[in-house]
């Protein structure tokens, strides 16, 4: 294994489906069959339908694994089923809409990266992959925008499908995110290597920007009244900026002398 894991619907049904090309966000990847969000609807993708499922039995699957982990704290299974129900509930439309998270959508992302923590704290000998995926999207920016988390979920994913170009770029962004320039550049390299080989300098070039820039944020230079100035957008869409100040070179050919 590459990296080392013992660290620490119904029509809303949260799912994210790498087929072969997973999503990595932000980084415009576009080229390498990475899009830039989650699908149609809000944040998370609702991929497949659970006709036998609805938003009153993932309620009662929560109470019900709800009670059971607080009578039974080390039971494993419990806090799976657990976060799987929290996961699938969350993508319904109180939680989550076009716009974003709603306030109980975010209380609810909390709940489930709670939940998911406290099994994996139990050591589970093969942590799933499947609800690792999923975990994913709590773990994103449109989420709680916590990358070291998705960095965690993302070795595990990658773990049980080591050939997936995608999810090693997917972790390479995170870890760069998450400032873990070594499982980055790793990643990176793995992402590389397992690439089509007409994407290869592709993925290598982007995949360096993420590096350099991992917040993706872009850089502007403007120059007023001979002053030259370099920031970025804030919230309001303004120029947040600070002056770049010039250092005039000493004249060749002269030194200074200690008196």
């Amino acid at each position: 294994m590459l990296f080392d894991l013992r660290g620490r619907h119904r029509r809303r049904m949260v799912r994210v489906i790498y087929t072969g090309l997973a999503l990595l966000m932000g980084v415009g990847l576009v080229g390498f069959g990475i899009g830039g969000g989650f699908g149609g609807g809000g944040l998370l993708n609702a991929a497949s339908n659970n006709e036998g499922s609805n938003s009153a039995s993932f309620a009662n699957q929560i109470k019900k694994y709800g009670k059971l982990t607080r009578r039974e704290p080390n039971n494993l299974v419990a806090w799976e089923k657990l976060t799987e129900a929290q996961l699938h509930e969350a993508g319904g439309e109180a939680y989550v809409t076009s716009t974003g998270l709603t306030g109980k959508g975010k209380e609810l992302f909390h709940q489930a990266a709670q939940s998911w923590t406290s099994y994996l704290a139990l050591n589970p000998p093969k942590p799933s992959s499947k609800l690792a995926q999923l975990m994913l999207p709590i773990y994103s920016e449109g989420g709680l925008n916590q990358p070291s988390e998705a960095v965690q979920v993302l070795q595990i994913v990658v773990a049980a499908k080591p050939k997936s170009a995608a999810l090693y770029a997917s972790l390479a962004q995170y870890a760069y995110k998450a400032k873990n320039v070594r499982v980055g550049d790793l990643a990176s390299e793995k992402a590389v290597t397992l690439a089509p080989a007409a994407q290869k300098v592709r993925v290598k070039k982007e995949l360096a920007e993420v590096k350099a820039n991992p917040s993706g944020e872009k850089v502007y230079t403007t120059t007023t009244n001979g002053k030259t100035y370099t920031g970025k957008l804030g919230a309001n869409g303004q120029l947040q900026a600070t002056e770049v100040k010039k250092t005039t070179p000493a004249p060749a050919g002269t030194t200074s002398t200690k008196k």
